[in-house]
């Protein structure tokens, strides 16, 4: 078995499980202030997320740490070279985790006003930036023949970066806007489903764009996954499209599962993309990072693959059950008052 091809992969597929599910409490976070026009509103919104938001980061903490472990090579100079977005996402995600504690624990309307801009910009901040940074990743940096990124943040916040940061944005509160009409009902759920609609006429042109963009950047590279990546790509968009067109129907489930697609199928391209390298260099390929110089030896991830084998079913398995025991709707019925 071809262990660093296997890790490649489960990495990739950590990261889809992340960006699937993170980006719709992404979407939630940021809508805020959009589709919430009182406090009740935006606590049925907040409730929605608020059993399973602190789960779907789990996801990240594993895809960073397989990378850390598996690819030790791909993890210092990605991390090193994008410290300064990382840094951002960080600080944003920290904001977001607090407010969601602190926002209720006292009964004032200026307090919940400010937690509320903490819990809007963190979730904005890292919707952006996650596009800019897997943008980076498939465009490459320049780096030295010792793996050393050299990038400015100017050179971090290319056209093709910019518009990866743009998609992913609008591409989750889509998503997340989807999930609210799924979740939620009365106000709140009309409100996200006339969203999603007009949304959608952003998003599928910014999709088509960036993959459009990603598919010329893998070709140009000769990446192993140019052939494939490019029905992904239609599926991704005919994903797209179907999820916008039923939740303007009603058939919410339909829409979640078409817009999830999406996501996933997206992530697929850019990892697709990317292969077999993870990290290209613009300043000589031959300073690229590539799925075998990047790797741990044999031996490391031989003993990861064993410890996956048993804790990742035992981390579907636990999202899979909370899930489903917050799986009803929440409406304004089901708020209790404030009381002043």
């Amino acid at each position: 078995m071809d262990l660093p091809v296997v890790w490649f992969v489960a990495i990739a597929f950590l990261w889809t499980g992340y960006l699937v599910l993170e980006g719709f409490d992404f979407g939630v976070g940021a809508l805020l202030p959009v589709l919430g026009r009182d406090d009740t509103d935006r606590r049925v919104m907040i409730n929605s997320i608020g059993p399973v938001w602190d789960g779907n980061e789990v996801w990240l903490i594993t895809a960073v740490g397989a990378t850390f472990a598996a690819f030790p090579a791909w993890y210092g100079s990605m991390l090193s070279g994008l410290y300064l977005p990382m840094l951002a996402i960080l600080l944003a995600l920290i904001a977001r985790g607090v407010a969601f504690e602190y926002r209720g624990k006292v009964d004032d309307v200026a307090w919940r006003r400010r937690w509320d801009i903490a819990i809007v910009a963190g979730s904005t901040v890292p919707a952006f930036l996650w596009g800019v940074v897997f943008a980076n990743l498939v465009r490459g940096l320049p780096m030295t023949a010792e793996h050393v990124v050299t990038a400015t943040v100017f050179e971090l916040f290319s056209p093709y970066a910019l518009l990866g940061g743009a998609l992913t944005l609008a591409l989750f509160l889509l998503h997340g806007a989807v999930f609210l009409s799924l979740k939620t009902d009365g106000p709140v759920r009309l409100r996200a489903r006339r969203f999603a609609a007009r949304a959608a006429l952003v998003v599928v042109p910014l999709l088509v764009g960036f993959l459009g963009w990603t598919q010329a950047l893998g070709g140009s590279r000769g990446s192993g996954g140019a052939d494939w990546t490019l029905p992904v790509s239609v599926v991704a968009v005919l994903a797209l499209i179907a999820g916008s067109a039923l939740v303007a129907r009603g058939r919410e489930g339909r829409a979640f599962s078409a817009t999830a697609v999406a996501v996933a199928a997206l992530v697929a391209v850019i990892f697709g993309s990317l292969f077999p390298q993870v990290l290209p260099s613009t300043t000589d390929p031959a300073f690229s990072l590539d799925i075998r110089n990047a790797a741990s030896a044999p031996y490391t991830l031989t003993v990861m693959s064993w410890i996956a084998l048993v804790a990742l079913p035992v981390v579907i398995g636990y999202q899979t059950w909370s899930y489903w025991v917050f799986r009803k709707r929440v409406a304004r019925a089901d708020i209790t008052p404030s009381v002043h």
